[in-house]
């Protein structure tokens, strides 16, 4: 999961180099949580969010398919 959101991140942001995406493990749910350039974080948010939940969408989808829950957090 964290590979598929950092591929996401960078794909939208100017500074690729600057994303950072740390995954923290529990039982059954496990937080991704990103974080990006200050001058990026409007790209990765999106118009009214729409970015964003599209991520999150496409991380659901991603971690039901192996069982689990996936929260991703985005960092400022």
């Amino acid at each position: 999961m964290k590979d598929l959101i950092t591929y996401i991140a960078k794909s939208l942001v100017d500074a690729p180099d600057e994303v950072i995406v740390t995954e923290i493990m529990g039982a059954q749910t496990s937080v991704i949580e990103l974080k990006v350039a200050k001058e990026d974080l409007g790209k990765v948010i999106g118009k009214q969010g729409r970015t964003a939940r599209a991520m999150r969408t496409i991380l659901s989808a991603a971690s039901t398919k192996i069982n689990k829950r996936s929260v991703l957090e985005i960092i400022e």
